[in-house]
């Protein structure tokens, strides 16, 4: 098997008009860390490194897959990917440890995952969900995120419903009062067969939690996502989740095989939202999905970053199967949509998967100059 010639790291940034909005802060521009390994033989594969937030870190991961990941792939045939991220998760534990970074660590290996998973689908011809073991070619069940609260919340519904959404997922978490105004005239409009969940962000302590599951009780939640912060107790969430009409939602700030399994063993969650570029690759994440959907629970990768990383976890979804929406920010994002155009395809709500092999995709860094802030590139 071709060995690995070179590894390199781009960095994009892209200004928006609109900020994204999270009840811990705005998104004043879109970030973006993609990665290409290339081999002897000219084959390429693509990654992204989770930078969503705060992304003034996006230059910092990509220096740190450059210098700490780039020197362990390269000159090597790496003919199985998930051997690989077992080997290097072990040496980065103690680098994460003494940085005091295990997160940042933790992303750019997720990236350098999701790049050799692209590489052996590209090379054997093939889409990267076959390639994870998935043999269901149906379309995925998608839904419009990022929608921001207050008068916009309505207004960006409405405009995902004309671009084929049917179900979205609405911010909340910016007081009381102010989120039930935001829900009341989206509820007021919804369609027949439409669906809403709503994502907290962390937002909540416990008993604001508790008193707020009352008041969104009149509301038909498909899920309620991150009312407290992801490192609560478990004996919290059970009794969260014991005052919630809707099913409560969480993942995207977890990490480690562990984390996972002691969240679906705790009972509480009836959504389960690994992010596959913050960690564990496809290797990790892909036996965390299936685990999900064996408990009987609902497998939603997050996602909300740049194109490559939302190919990655539709195909991540389509693998894995089972009951589970896919995450699709429909904020602009020239990042996303510059890279996934004419690949991505959705209709009734739901996702066409990709023909071609591994993602599907391929970015075009021509037409990406203009947001490319920092290029690194390492060779054997």
């Amino acid at each position: 098997m071709p060995r690995i010639a070179r590894a390199d790291v781009f960095v994009f940034r892209a200004p928006v008009a609109n900020p994204v909005r999270t009840s811990f802060g705005l998104m004043r521009d879109r970030a973006a860390v993609f990665l290409r390994l290339t081999d002897e033989a000219g084959a390429e594969g693509w990654g992204e490194i989770w930078c969503n937030f705060p992304n003034v870190t996006a230059e910092h991961r990509a220096r740190l897959f450059h210098a700490f990941l780039a020197p362990r792939l390269l000159g090597r045939d790496i003919a199985d990917p998930a051997a690989f991220f077992a080997e290097t998760d072990r040496a980065l534990h103690v680098w994460g440890l003494q940085s005091g970074e295990p997160g940042a660590f933790a992303a750019a290996l997720a990236g350098a995952d999701i790049t050799l998973h692209d590489l052996a689908a590209r090379r054997a011809g093939i889409p990267l969900w076959r390639h994870l073991g998935g043999t269901d070619a149906a379309p995925v069940p998608a839904y419009a995120s990022g929608l921001n609260p207050g008068e916009e919340a309505l207004r960006q519904v409405r405009g995902a419903r004309a671009a084929g959404h049917t179900r979205f997922k609405i911010k909340i978490g910016f007081g009381d009062e102010a989120d039930i105004a935001t829900l009341d005239p989206v509820f007021a409009d919804l369609r027949p067969g439409e669906r809403v969940a709503v994502d907290v962000n962390q937002g909540w302590d416990p008993s604001r939690a508790a008193r707020m599951f009352g008041r969104l009780a009149r509301f038909p939640l498909a899920w309620v996502e991150e009312p407290v912060p992801a490192d609560r107790p478990w004996d919290e969430w059970r009794a969260l989740r014991a005052a919630s009409a809707a099913p409560l939602a969480a993942g995207e700030n977890l990490r480690g095989a562990a984390a996972f399994e002691a969240a679906i063993a705790s009972g509480t969650l009836g959504v389960v939202q690994p992010d596959a570029c913050k960690w564990g690759g496809l290797s990790a994440t892909l036996p965390v999905a299936r685990q999900v959907v064996a408990a009987g629970l609902s497998y939603c990768p997050h996602y909300l970053g740049g194109g490559v990383g939302l190919m990655a976890s539709l195909h991540l979804l389509a693998a894995a199967r089972g009951p589970g929406w896919l995450e699709v920010d429909v904020n602009p994002n020239p990042l996303r949509d510059e890279v996934v155009a004419g690949a991505f395809h959705l209709r009734g709500g739901d996702v066409a998967l990709p023909a071609g092999p591994g993602l599907g995709v391929t970015p075009d860094l021509a037409a990406l100059a203009r947001h490319r802030v920092l290029e690194l590139t390492a060779t054997a």
